[in-house]
């Protein structure tokens, strides 16, 4: 039986959340904050900063805080006498041979800015529309590899030359560009194609002709806001309804599906309830259980996520689970159970980059095929591309998912303050061994009259009682009198010594 989902919205003028349901449960969480809308497809005109002939690369100024990154791999050829066959060999040109200081370059966001990293970009622009992407510097006429038949994808490329040959003869005019069909074009209609490739190429007329008078740092094209992202790219006829709480946006939204994508119209709903509407799913809950660090499963058993820059850990665990025969099935069910989690769980999180996956070990090779078949199965609805490969010699499931955008506990929390990130902090005891450490420094150095302790409560009260002997015992030595001081706004590992 197919699956079926509804999809949610959230709208404030604010944030804008998305929540796709499927039966019952949250599958994904889409969040856009007005003041913080995601770059990527956003188009600029860019002014080349800086040249690295090491890296192969260059700095781009966008117009952000930090300087956006163009590697000589995502470096388009200009001459359209050479063929995309032989554009490998172009790829091979030093950069510097290429751009130089002070060049403004057309250029499109293709990764946000993550951590300390910059925008990544490419100088080969492609628009994407409902059914298609258009590719405005390139010939090439590509399909969909989710569009499986040959001879489906022979028809559809039959189709689409046919469309493009009769929108150059209408606008008068030969114009240059191709186009990849996305999979929701498989079942399109020649009118629908057609509208798609007017729409783009009007669209790119726009834009080019703003490059040619825009500022470097001028944004050309801005990819569309999330609500119209969830009518181009999540409508299928999987999708039962859609329903937003905002009349206004509503209007808007339905405005733009008829012009734009008018099979997503009749799935459109305005929500008149009185209960907020992500109350309906609980979905504020999953968002906080999505921010948690440990997953608990229905069986007793949990996961443990843990976030790094460079990569993400999945530990899987028994927990309070024995309900199999025997330790075997215990492990195994768990896993099963795990590998269902843990794909809703990358979806739910949106967790990219790099994943290592730590099921508990289970002896029986038909075992570990199983739990490997069934997470490749759970992952395999995933719009995101990503790769998963077999078990390790250590046990472990190494994939990779694309990361486009900041993860959902990137985009709604930032480190701690107070451990900076560690998620830990030093012991009240550490604190004061450092700050008698620090004491007996400044009195090799210094001369005054009194040394005087600012810190929190916790670690003035473990010098008073159980540090004392030890305080009094270097006040006798540097023959000065130390003298605390609590500082309630100061965290737990924060101190002060003022020499009066």
């Amino acid at each position: 039986m197919p699956y079926t989902q509804d999809i949610l919205i959230n709208w404030t003028p604010q944030e804008t959340r998305v929540a796709v349901i499927e039966s019952g449960a949250v599958q994904e969480l889409h969040v856009e904050r007005t003041l913080e809308r995601g770059l990527v497809g956003n188009i600029y005109a860019g002014k080349v900063v800086r040249v690295l002939p090491g890296m192969q690369s260059a700095f781009i100024d966008i117009g952000l805080e930090r300087a956006a990154f163009l590697h000589v791999a995502d470096l388009h050829r200009e001459d359209p006498s050479v063929r995309p066959a032989s554009r490998s060999a172009d790829a091979q040109t030093p950069i510097e041979k290429r751009v130089h200081e002070g060049q403004t370059l057309m250029v499109q966001v293709i990764k946000d800015p993550i951590g300390t990293k910059g925008a990544r970009l490419s100088t080969q622009v492609s628009i994407a529309g409902r059914l298609l992407v258009f590719l405005p510097q390139d010939d090439h006429l590509g399909i969909s590899q989710k569009i499986g038949s040959p001879e489906l994808r022979e028809q559809l490329r039959e189709r689409m030359t046919r469309l493009i040959g009769e929108a150059d003869v209408k606008e008068g005019r030969n114009r240059p560009g191709g186009f990849i069909l996305r999979t929701n074009a498989e079942d399109a209609t020649d009118e629908e194609l057609a509208q798609d490739i007017a729409y783009l190429r009007k669209t790119w007329a726009t834009v080019r002709e703003q490059g040619l008078k825009a500022a470097p740092g001028s944004l050309l094209y801005q990819e569309l806001n999330l609500a119209q992202r969830v009518l181009r790219d999540l409508v299928s006829d999987q999708v039962q309804t859609i329903r937003i709480d905002s009349l206004i946006q509503f209007d808007a939204l339905k405005a733009f599906g008829e012009a734009f994508i008018p099979t997503g119209v009749s799935k459109l709903a305005h929500y008149k309830g009185e209960r907020p509407i992500f109350d309906l799913y609980n979905i504020d809950t999953e968002i906080e259980r999505a921010l948690a660090r440990r997953v608990d499963l229905k069986s007793g058993g949990y996961l443990i996520i843990d976030q790094t820059e460079a990569l993400t850990t999945i530990d899987v665990n028994t927990g309070g689970y024995v309900g199999a025969r025997n330790f075997d099935e215990t492990i195994f069910k768990t896993n099963l159970e795990a590998a269902q989690a843990i794909a809703r769980q990358l979806r739910l999180r949106n967790l990219g980059g790099i994943v290592i996956v730590d099921f508990i070990d289970m002896l029986r090779e038909d075992h570990r095929d199983n739990v490997l078949a069934e997470f490749r199965k759970q992952t395999g609805r995933d719009r995101t591309k990503h790769t998963i490969s077999g078990f390790s010699p250590l046990g472990l499931v190494e994939m990779t998912r694309k990361r486009t955008r900041e993860s959902l506990a990137h985009m709604l929390c930032e480190p701690c303050p107070t451990c900076e990130g560690r998620g830990q902090v030093k012991t009240p005891r550490t604190v004061c061994y450092n700050i008698l450490r620090e004491i007996l420094r400044e009195a090799r150095q210094f001369n005054p009259k009194e040394f005087r302790v600012f810190a929190s409560a916790a670690v003035v009260e473990m010098l008073l009682d159980e540090e004392s002997a030890h305080l009094a015992g270097l006040s006798d030595f540097i023959g000065k009198p130390v003298s605390l001081q609590t500082e309630p706004s100061m965290s737990p590992e924060q101190y002060d010594i003022v020499l009066l």
